[in-house]
């Protein structure tokens, strides 16, 4: 009997609120922007700055605060469009559905309540968990799935753990010495930590498989262009903006071009 007062009332305050609503339609929100462009927008530019750090042209106070900016703008809300005027019948639906739910909540929670071990939560717990934990524990569960490695060793970058991205790199290659994957993605952690032997070396193992590759290229020519080599970055880069002229990194390798090109008398 409590239940059904319990219902009547819930129902009765939702018909009070909605029929203003009813009377003098607002403006019914249009659906957000897929909030997944702003995230990869954001993911390239971060991946744009990582290459601006590694190549020496960003001072790490920049970096950092551009880092955060980026990271924080990814997952900004912003304010939704208005659209059409919501219908009557659409008002009138979502009280019914209130109503139906209030029903549901109040035959099957006293069951549940009734049903619980002493001190264990009526609705349960949900274990947190974020994209990266996730990874690890399927990558530590799989040693054998590349794929996944390979997302973990790139999900490590993004979080600015190159330690362990390397690590992940490296389980790859230990199981396929030729993944390009993970040797871009170790030439770019070498480089960036003034590794640019290994980088050259990695980067070559790339270009022996994809002499176009432009990930390989651009790694391969800033690590002559640190070691003083002009010549040989002038030559990797003249082939890297043939064919990366769309890469992430092709505006900052143009500047270093240049300033090559003059240093090797060219």
């Amino acid at each position: 009997m409590s239940a059904l007062i319990f219902v009547l009332l819930l129902f009765a305050g939702g018909a009070a609120v909605i029929a203003p609503l009813a009377r003098r339609p607002r403006r019914w929100p249009a659906d957000p922007a897929d909030e997944r462009d702003d995230v990869a927008r954001a993911v390239s530019s971060l991946r744009d700055l990582e290459f601006a750090r590694a190549a020496g042209t960003i001072a790490p106070t920049d970096y950092a605060r551009l880092r955060t900016t980026l990271e924080r703008g990814a997952f900004t809300r912003h304010a939704l469009e208005q659209g059409s005027p919501a219908p009557v019948r659409t008002l009138l639906a979502a009280t019914l559905v209130v109503a139906v739910v209030a029903v549901v909540a109040a035959v099957t929670l006293p069951r549940s309540a009734g049903d619980r071990a002493p001190g264990e939560p009526v609705t349960g717990t949900v274990p947190q968990s974020n994209d990266l934990a996730a990874l690890e524990a399927r990558a530590k569960t799989n040693p054998s799935d590349i794929p996944t490695q390979l997302a973990l060793a790139d999900a490590y970058v993004q979080a600015g753990r190159a330690k362990d991205a390397s690590v992940s790199y490296q389980s790859v290659l230990a199981k396929d010495p030729n993944n390009v994957a993970a040797l871009d993605g170790l030439a770019l952690i070498l480089v960036a930590s003034d590794g640019n032997d290994g980088a050259i070396v990695a980067a070559d193992r790339v270009l022996a498989q994809r002499p176009r590759d432009a990930d390989a290229l651009f790694v391969k020519g800033l690590a002559l262009y640190r070691k003083a080599d002009w010549k040989g970055a002038v030559d990797v880069w003249t082939i890297y903006l043939d064919v990366g002229q769309f890469h992430s990194a092709s505006d900052m390798v143009r500047a270093l071009y240049q300033d090559a090109k003059v240093k090797a008398g060219s």
